[in-house]
């Protein structure tokens, strides 16, 4: 096996940069200006990269295994977004959330909805620790409400979105919280502090736009009293609400704040949500398990859409196993060219270039950020974009005297929440599915997750906010240096 490593050529810079340009290329071009479709220009990026790991030596069956083994790693997201179909089909069939909408639309001004959205995403994945949780809870009840209003779809996913990783980014019970702290070498409270820096100005931002959209025209036209009376009217006419129905989101949440697994979770929400389809609305089991595999209908009411107004079979017909197929395809896509991309080793050569024009602060921050928006748009995976950043940046950062918590502010800048801005990520994936708005539709006013990156580049140019290492520290590394490289450290 060494011997056969030994053969592989080394790619130089020039060529590692190929499959990297060749996506960025097929995306603007294709995908943003011809409007293809992003998964016949994600195959083509997968070619290009397994073109380049033939040159270098690799057998066909190697390729096929690196890509195999990034499918694996995938699997826990694609389970979770057939999961996610069957939830929002078996919460459409019990009333949860037409229960949601229907207070949504009785106590939310148009004006306010962008700011409630982003408030109330904000505050149950602070408490969750899950942007996933939240979007697929109430942020689909929150579309439904804007949906409702006539409000712009796009700024109201953005909202969702933004508010959903801000708790994400934050949050003690979130993953990638954690696990930024654990990579960068930090304890999680002062990552957690550290984090505000960047992330406080974001959000007081994210909210100001969203409140000055709400009160301008940038919204475009929103319904009238009378269509969202009708709207009302149509749903207590469907559906017999009760406080009950909230039980599954409910179980959902509780469930996310105390870390039990996820799809068990989601698959047992789904159950209880049939259950209440079945007691609470009068409908038959038949139809659940449709509504589970192929989306609810509101023809499965004895009097279906008849007096009906339009807007609300646009609002309920949605969900099902079935309608995550054509993401499930994304996915695939997208990690047959992380796999091609990670054998080739171009990443480590582009990332080791990088290393060696840093001089500055500003410049470590800049690096570290382009960095991991880098890794996380060629890997497609959100773990990784911490980790590799981490492990390259760790000892310039140390070197320079600056505490990693630094490090672990910079990754969840760039990584954490600019994965759902990506379309070909799982995050992204994920968002624009369920809350049905592509992703480049939503980014410009998802502005929480983008802001932050802007504030991590002003601090590390400024001083403002750089923590340094203690004397004690920084002495600690300086002699480290000094053995491994038996030489005096520059600092």
């Amino acid at each position: 096996m060494n011997a056969s490593q030994k053969q592989k050529k080394t790619l130089s810079f020039g060529l590692a940069t190929v499959p990297i340009l060749a996506m960025l290329m097929l995306l603007i071009i294709g995908y943003g200006i011809m409007g293809l479709r992003i998964e016949p220009l994600l195959l083509c990026s997968a070619a290009v990269a397994a073109v380049l790991a033939l040159w270098q030596g690799f057998t066909w069956e190697e390729i096929i295994s690196s890509v195999v083994d990034k499918l694996a790693k995938a699997m826990p997201v694609i389970m979770i977004l057939i999961c996610v179909g069957a939830l929002i089909g078996t919460w459409m069939f019990s009333g949860t959330i037409p229960y949601m909408v229907y207070w949504g639309l009785k106590l939310i001004s148009p004006e306010y909805i962008l700011i409630a959205a982003f408030f109330l995403t904000s505050v149950v994945s602070v408490c969750t620790g899950t942007s996933w949780g939240s979007a697929g809870t109430v942020g689909v009840a929150l579309m439904g409400v804007a949906a409702g209003l006539d409000v712009s779809l796009a700024a109201a996913a953005g909202a969702v979105v933004s508010g959903a990783y801000f708790g994400d980014k934050i949050s003690p019970l979130s993953d990638s919280t954690n696990f930024a702290a654990i990579v960068a070498d930090t304890t999680l409270f002062e990552h957690i502090q550290h984090l505000l820096w960047t992330t406080i100005p974001s959000f007081l931002l994210a909210a100001a736009v969203y409140l000055i959209a709400g009160h301008s025209n940038m919204l475009g036209e929103v319904a009238t009293p009378q269509r969202v009376t009708d709207i009302v009217n149509a749903l207590e006419s469907l559906y017999r609400f009760n406080i009950v129905l909230i039980l599954p989101p409910v179980i959902v949440l509780w469930g996310a704040v105390r870390k039990k697994p996820v799809i068990p979770l989601m698959l047992g929400a789904c159950v209880l949500a049939l259950i209440l389809g079945v007691v609470m609305q009068g409908l038959s089991l038949k139809q659940g398990l449709d509504a589970f595999i192929d989306g609810f209908n509101i023809s499965m009411f004895p009097q279906g859409s008849e007096g009906i107004i339009d807007d609300v079979p646009r609002l309920l017909n949605r969900g099902g196993m079935f309608s995550m197929m054509s993401t499930i395809l994304l996915v695939f896509c997208a990690f047959s060219f992380a796999g091609a991309l990670t054998l080739t080793g171009a990443l480590n050569i582009i990332i080791n270039r990088l290393l060696t024009v840093i001089h500055s602060v500003g410049q470590l921050i800049a690096a570290t950020i382009g960095t991991t928006i880098l890794v996380t748009g060629a890997t497609s995976d959100g773990k990784l974009a911490l980790l590799v950043p981490a492990e390259l940046f760790k000892d310039a950062y140390r070197r320079m005297g600056l505490d990693t918590k630094n490090l672990s502010r910079t990754i969840e800048d760039a990584g954490t929440v600019i994965e759902p801005l990506l379309p070909w990520t799982s995050a992204g994936v994920y968002m624009a599915t369920t809350l049905g708005v592509s992703t480049l539709d939503l980014l410009p006013w998802a502005v929480q997750c983008y802001a932050a990156i802007f504030f991590a580049l002003f601090f590390g140019f400024t001083g403002i906010g750089i923590a340094k290492t203690s004397p004690a520290a920084e002495n600690a590394t300086n002699m480290l240096a000094t053995e491994q490289e038996g030489k005096p450290d520059g600092l």
